[in-house]
């Protein structure tokens, strides 16, 4: 298991390299000290450091020379922060040594977490009176670096953090470089400093290459490709999309370590564990769906609908499955209501991005994510009033599914093959009897199968709950505007499954 988050440490820390010139330390060690029994002991920080300042150094090394072959150094603004990082860095590795097992600082996970959501808010870094790349420093420059390169070195050798973010905030904010000149730079420093401090910390403690040289090659190689690919990726896009793709690496790895970090602390809190183990149970169902649908969408010629009633058999589908695992009506609920509230704001940072529309299939603008919102928000208030309110959250959970499959098979069924429309009001006409059989149906067969096969519900219950159900979803969904019917139709089988349960 440990090589597990051995290869899971070295990937996150070097597609943060690439895209951000993020330290390798800020991802790999935490993780190596929370999750790996092997890093518990006395000087377990120390070696982590040491591995993750040895994975540095190659990985900065191909990040840089593949950021010099765009143009994308600045050392004239730069090379004050180089001399001071590289006299300070060896100071902080001996005075690490001495102080002993020190542990990543939360300062650098925070400031990960929130340098993520500044690039989200804000991807795109370029000011129109920035500096020329390649102008001398002034006065207030010179200044700046010798402050931040001073102190930068320092913590590179004392806790291993390669000073990666902290050169990204000075060069972009304070030194005026662009985003890539800017991780350019700074992985360029990075190489010779990881260099220094991991000799340093070899040559203090020898027992590092002894008893953790197979996991430090390991890291070394994980890290150096991916570094490598999330580089040339990041020199071949946009700034903006460069700033948006680090916003959301930088976030999320930023959660996760900050997560590790005081894991104890969130444990003890009992609903905080249990929605911490909800999410943990939705990203490990999501990961792969979305690893499976997004080469569906790229290299196929899957229509649209179909795709988009693909993301939300995903959507729905991963809800049920968090429900049903879950520990507690308010930590779904409330991971529910924390997903609505997350996702609005990312979908629309990304919506105007060219890619966006081509993924997505919306039928108006800010369609997707309006839907999302209110999708999650009703899964939300569905689990409260089912399993918060009358205890029974198997209701919920065939609420859901009755109507995302039903809804899934009316698109499939009645799209391509609807020819009998509609007609009586108040439907709008564009609805088929084909499609709405097709969801009573799937509904009816959804609803069976989880109470009574699922849940053991009796056959006469199981049964009539479902059919009663599936027919009052497909009625609602044909008088439901295609704007709220996420929202009615599972409202109502839900109303009527209680009633029968």
């Amino acid at each position: 298991m440990e090589l597990f988050w051995y290869i899971i440490a070295s990937l996150g820390a070097g597609i943060g390299t690439g895209l951000a010139g993020l330290s390798a330390a800020t991802v790999m060690v935490p993780i190596l000290i929370v999750l790996c029994p092997s890093f518990s002991g006395e000087t377990g920080a120390y070696q982590a450091t040491a591995i993750a300042l040895a994975s540095d150094i190659v990985g900065s090394a191909v990040t840089a020379y593949t950021y010099a072959k765009h143009k994308n150094i600045d050392l004239k603004r730069g090379w004050i922060m180089l001399v001071c990082i590289l006299c300070m860095c060896t100071v902080g590795s001996y005075a690490a040594f001495l102080v002993g097992n020190v542990v990543l600082g939360s300062f650098t996970l925070f400031l990960t977490f929130f340098i993520g959501i500044r690039f989200l808010v804000k991807p795109d870094s370029s000011k129109e009176d920035r500096p020329d790349k390649g102008h001398p420093l002034d006065l207030k420059g010179i200044l700046i670096s010798l402050f931040f390169g001073i102190t930068i070195g320092f913590g590179t050798g004392f806790v291993g953090t390669g000073g990666g973010m902290m050169m990204l905030v000075v060069f972009t904010m304070f030194l005026g470089m662009e985003l890539k000149t800017a991780v350019g730079t700074s992985t360029f420093i990075m190489t010779f400093t990881a260099l220094i401090a991991s000799v340093s910390h070899i040559l203090i403690h020898p027992a590092i290459l002894l008893e953790k040289w197979p996991v430090m090659i390991i890291c070394i190689v994980t890290a150096t490709a991916a570094s490598l690919i999330s580089a040339r990726y990041a020199n071949r896009v946009s700034s903006r999309t460069v700033g948006l793709t680090t916003g959301i690496v930088l976030t999320l790895l930023g959660s996760a370590m900050l997560v590790l970090n005081f894991r104890e602390q969130i444990m003890s809190v009992p609903l905080a564990a249990d929605v911490l183990d909800c999410l943990t149970t939705l990203i490990l169902y999501i990961i792969p769906c979305v690893l499976i649908a997004l080469p569906v969408r790229i290299f196929t010629w899957i229509p649209s609908f179909v795709f988009r009633k693909l993301l939300h058999m995903i959507a729905f589908t991963c809800i049920t499955v968090m429900l049903l695992a879950a520990a507690s009506w308010q930590a779904a609920a409330l991971t529910s209501t924390l997903i609505a509230v997350l996702i609005y704001p990312l979908l629309a940072v990304f919506e105007h991005e060219p890619w966006y529309g081509r993924l997505f299939v919306q039928k108006t603008p800010g369609e997707i994510k309006r839907s999302l919102l209110k999708l999650f928000l009703m899964f939300a208030a569905l689990i409260s009033a089912a399993w918060g309110m009358m205890d029974k959250p198997h209701a919920a959970a065939a609420a859901i599914l009755m109507w995302g499959q039903g809804d899934a098979a009316a698109a499939l069924v009645g799209i391509p093959f609807g020819r009998h429309k509609v007609m009586f009001p108040p439907v709008n006409g564009k609805k088929s009897w084909e499609g709405t059989c097709a969801m009573l149906v799937v509904s009816f067969l959804t609803g069976a199968a989880l109470l009574g096969l699922y849940c053991g519900y009796p056959a006469s219950v199981s049964l009539s709950a479902s059919l009663l159900g599936a027919a009052a979803g497909a009625f609602t969904e044909l008088v439901s505007s295609s704007e709220w019917d996420t929202v009615t139709v599972p409202a109502v089988i839900l109303v009527i499954v209680l009633l029968i349960l």
